[in-house]
C-alpha cells in the first residue's frame, strides 16, 4: 500500500513533456547557441591578433622585445631581393597560370590529359614554395634610416629593388599620441561627467526640464562617432581655431564619453542610501560637504566603472581623431621643438587607430604591411587593456576602503 502511494506521488511530480516545455527548451538552446557563438568569434578574433601580433613584438634574441618597432616612427621599407631567384619565381608563376588556363580549356573527355596538367601544377607550386624560401633567405630589408646610412647600395644587377610605404620602422609616435589622447579625454570627461551627475542627482528638481535633459543625454550616447568628429572639426578646429591638435581631440573624445559617464555616475549616486545624506545634514554639514564626504566616496566604484566603459569607446575611435587630432605621419614627438609651452596642446599627433586605418586601407597591401597591421593592433589592445585594468584595480581598492 505504501509503495503504491510513493509511486503515485513520484508519478505526479515527475517531468512531463508538453508543448510549452518544448518551446521553452528550444528558446533556451537558441539563446545559448548565439551566446557561445559570439564568445567563440570574439575569442578567435582576439587570439588571432594576439598570435600574429606577438610574433612582431616578441623576438627570439635578447632583449626579446622588438624595441625598434615600439620606439621608431613608421618608415618606408626598402627591399632588395635576389634577381636570379626573383626571375625564376616570376617565370614559374607564369607557367602555372598558363597550365591552369590550358587545363580549363580541355573538355571533360580528356580526363588523363587534365590529370597530367593537375600534377604538373602541383609540382610547380612546390617549386614556387622552395624558391620563395630561398628568396626570403637572400632578401635584404632596410628602413629609411638604415637605407640612408648605407655607404654602398646592393648592385641592381644582383638584386631587384622595391619600396613599400609604412612597412618599415615602428609605431613609437602613435603609441605616445594614443596614450595622450585617451588620458586627456578621459580626464576631461570624468571631471565634466561627475559634475553633471552631481547636479542631476543632488541639486536638480524633478520636472519636464530634467526629463528632457536626461533624454538628451541618452540620445547622445547613440550618435555615430563620425557626427562627433564633424562637430569637433567645425567647433574646435575651425570656429575656435585650435587646428588639428591634441586639445581639439581631447574635447571631441570627451564629448563622446560624457553620456556614458553621466548616466553611470548618476545611477551610482542614486544607489547611495538617503540615510547617509540625512545623517550628515543632521550633524550640521552643508549639502556640498555631505555630497563630498558621504556620497562621492561611496559612489566612486560605479563612477570608475563608467570610466572603463568610456575608455573602451574613446580609445578605439578613428573618425573623431581623424578630423580633429591625428596625422597620418608625424616625425617629431609632441614635446620636441616647442617654441612655447602652450604649443604642446595645439599640435597634432599620430594615433594607433588612425594608423591601423591608414595601413589597412590607404596603401597597397602586401606581405610587409601585415606585420605592421597585426603588431599595431596587438599593442593597441594592450594599451586599452592596461587603462581598463588600472581603472578596475583602483575601483577594487576604493570599494574595499568605502565598504558599506
Amino acid at each position: 500500500m505504501e509503495s503504491d502511494i510513493k509511486q503515485q506521488r513520484a508519478h505526479i511530480f515527475s517531468r512531463r513533456f508538453s508543448r510549452n516545455k518544448f518551446v521553452e527548451l528550444s528558446i533556451t538552446g537558441v539563446l545559448r547557441f548565439f551566446t557561445y557563438l559570439v564568445i567563440v568569434l570574439a575569442g578567435y578574433l582576439f587570439c588571432d591578433i594576439a598570435y600574429k601580433g606577438s610574433k612582431v613584438i616578441f623576438i627570439s634574441e635578447a632583449p626579446f622585445i622588438n624595441i625598434q618597432f615600439l620606439t621608431e616612427k613608421p618608415q618606408t621599407l626598402h627591399v632588395f631581393e635576389p634577381a636570379e631567384i626573383d626571375t625564376k619565381l616570376k617565370a614559374t608563376r607564369a607557367e602555372i597560370l598558363t597550365k591552369s588556363v590550358q587545363r580549363k580549356a580541355l573538355s571533360s573527355a580528356n580526363y588523363e590529359e587534365a590529370n597530367n596538367y593537375t600534377l604538373a601544377i602541383k609540382e610547380l607550386n612546390k617549386e614556387v614554395k622552395a624558391l620563395d624560401v630561398l628568396r626570403k633567405e637572400g632578401r635584404l630589408m632596410f628602413s629609411d634610416t638604415e637605407y640612408r646610412a648605407l655607404v654602398e647600395t646592393p648592385s641592381e644587377n644582383d638584386y631587384v629593388y622595391s619600396t613599400y610605404a609604412y612597412s618599415g620602422g615602428g609605431i613609437g609616435p602613435a603609441i605616445i599620441g594614443t596614450t595622450l589622447l585617451v588620458f586627456g579625454s578621459i580626464l576631461i570627461a570624468l571631471t565634466l561627467g561627475v559634475l553633471c551627475a552631481i547636479y542631476l542627482s543632488e541639486y536638480s528638481r524633478p520636472g519636464k526640464v530634467l526629463q528632457s535633459i536626461r533624454l538628451s543625454i541618452l540620445n547622445l550616447s547613440g550618435v555615430p562617432s563620425i557626427v562627433f568628429g564633424l562637430f569637433g572639426f567645425g567647433l574646435f578646429v575651425l570656429y575656435l581655431d585650435w587646428g588639428v591638435s591634441l586639445i581639439a581631440g581631447w574635447f571631441t573624445l570627451a564629448l563622446m564619453a560624457l553620456p556614458v559617464i553621466i548616466t553611470a555616475s548618476e545611477e551610482s549616486m542614486k544607489a547611495i542610501p538617503k540615510g547617509f545624506r540625512e545623517g550628515s545634514l543632521a550633524l550640521g554639514a552643508t549639502k556640498w560637504t555631505c555630497i563630498r564626504t558621504n556620497v562621492l566616496p561611496y559612489a566612486m566604484p560605479g563612477i570608475l566603472t563608467s570610466s572603463i566603459m568610456g575608455i573602451a569607446r574613446v580609445a578605439g575611435e578613428t573618425a573623431p581623431i581623424m578630423f580633429t587630432a591625428a596625422f597620418a605621419l608625424r616625425d617629431r614627438l609632441p614635446w620636441d621643438g616647442l617654441e612655447q609651452s602652450t604649443d604642446f596642446f595645439f599640435q597634432g599627433v599620430m594615433a594607433l587607430p588612425y594608423h591601423i586605418y591608414v595601413v589597412s586601407s590607404k596603401i597597397p597591401q602586401n606581405e610587409y604591411t601585415q606585420s605592421m597591421q597585426y603588431g599595431t593592433a596587438f599593442v593597441f589592445l594592450l594599451i586599452v587593456g592596461l587603462f581598463a585594468l588600472s581603472s578596475i584595480i583602483l575601483r577594487v581598492k576604493v570599494r574595499k576602503k568605502y565598504d558599506w
